[in-house]
């Protein structure tokens, strides 16, 4: 267990609006005026602490809220994006020229599988998936073109814990950038103080909170965040995922109350994970002392914020998987929707879903079933009921062994 306390990071960061107010005030503005010529020229030459020039670059709302990402992730700095994609994708183009090579793991979010797989290779760059739980094979595809060695902190969908410690030796040792995913689980890892190098995130889930809105984030060294926005150069200035500052408004003030709802996701998923395996089912939680990755998360995870608030259950094939999600819908257990973090429970079949964008025969490889249900559990106030009415579901679709 790890004693950094994100929370209280989050909680010392103090920023007053205008006139005082308890919230920053929000820049509503695309441009800034200059008091001289000369003071312009200056900022086009180098950056200049608090001056802002246009709000693709930096505007102050977008910097509070990145500068409060920065404390939970524990990184020198950090910069928001207009998506979690917009994230990964100028990351890796920061890092990456024709010619280089990333190693990937195999199971993460179909999005990046896709960007990895069909976009990166009309640039001239490869990206080699492996099972990155198996270190000699990260070691054994590490060659000097390598740049990136990519993963999810706890996979999606199958809920993987990746070793970050022993896969930042590997990377270090061929002076390789570890880039780490940290959606899934925000405040319970903090993969640079196990030696990541670059963490992103989708701010649309966990960490925003409301499935109102799709934003990103990159936390990182002080010298990366900077080349990323480098006028002449930088891929989050020049390819331009810039994020409203409204949105950045709202995602920092849903910030502040993290901690206490991947508390109670967390205390919810565990629930209904145990009394899954009580019932017989094949449940995916890295908080069960039957998963995989159980002792290795508890030996990288912060205390006090719980497993996180994803799980996985096998429902055996398609059919059975579509029926039970339907019913679940139908008994107001949450909604048969895509994403995760929201305050009410989101069901999805990945296969059919987040993950279709990965080939059926990849799927099969990482042992991605067909009735594969993953469950983003809500803030629900009674669990039992909850589990109640799941039950009642997973009886009618033939998955109680009676």
């Amino acid at each position: 267990m790890h004693h950094f306390d994100p929370s209280t990071e989050i909680q010392d960061y103090l920023v007053f609006g205008e006139y005082g107010d308890v919230n920053p005030s929000i820049t509503d503005s695309s441009t800034y005026t200059f008091l001289s010529p000369e003071k312009m020229k200056e900022l086009f030459d180098h950056e200049v602490e608090g001056c802002f020039l246009y709000s693709r670059h930096w505007n102050p709302t977008n910097k509070y809220l990145a500068d409060a990402l920065a404390r939970l992730e524990d990184s020198e700095a950090a910069i928001v994006t207009g998506s979690g994609m917009a994230a990964i994708v100028c990351s890796v183009l920061q890092v990456c020229s024709a010619g280089d090579e990333v190693i990937s793991s195999r199971t993460i979010y179909g999005g990046t599988y896709a960007f990895f797989k069909n976009l990166l290779p009309r640039f001239g760059i490869n990206v080699k998936f492996v099972n990155t739980l198996d270190l000699d094979a990260v070691k054994k595809s590490i060659t000097s073109k390598t740049k990136i060695i990519y993963c999810e902190s706890v996979s999606n969908p199958l809920l993987e814990i990746a070793d970050l410690p022993k896969l930042s030796e590997l990377a270090n040792a061929h002076n390789i950038k570890l880039m780490v995913d940290n959606t899934f689980s925000p405040i319970f890892i903090s993969p640079i103080h196990l030696g990541a190098h670059i963490v992103i995130h989708s701010l649309t889930k966990f960490i925003n909170g409301t499935s109102d809105c799709v934003a990103g984030c990159v936390c990182s060294s002080r010298e990366f965040i900077n080349q990323m926005m480098d006028i002449n150069s930088g891929t989050a200035m020049l390819l331009g995922p810039v994020l409203d500052s409204h949105r950045a408004a709202s995602i920092l003030k849903n910030l502040h109350s993290l901690h206490i709802r991947i508390e109670k996701h967390s205390k919810n998923a565990i629930y209904l994970a145990e009394n899954f395996e009580k019932l017989g089912l094949k449940v995916y939680y890295p908080g069960l002392p039957s998963h995989n990755g159980h002792r290795l998360l508890k030996e990288l995870m912060n205390d006090g914020f719980g497993f996180g608030g994803m799980l996985a259950i096998d429902a055996g094939d398609e059919k059975t998987a579509d029926a039970f999600m339907k019913k679940m819908q139908d008994a107001k257990v949450g909604y048969l929707a895509v994403s995760l973090g929201y305050f009410k429970t989101l069901f999805s079949s990945p296969g059919h879903s987040t993950s279709s964008e990965i080939p059926k025969e990849e799927q099969v490889k990482m042992g991605l079933s067909e009735g594969l249900v993953r469950i983003s559990i809500g803030l629900d106030n009674n669990i039992h009921k909850t589990f109640e009415r799941i039950k009642k579901c997973l009886a009618e679709v033939g998955l109680l062994k009676s």
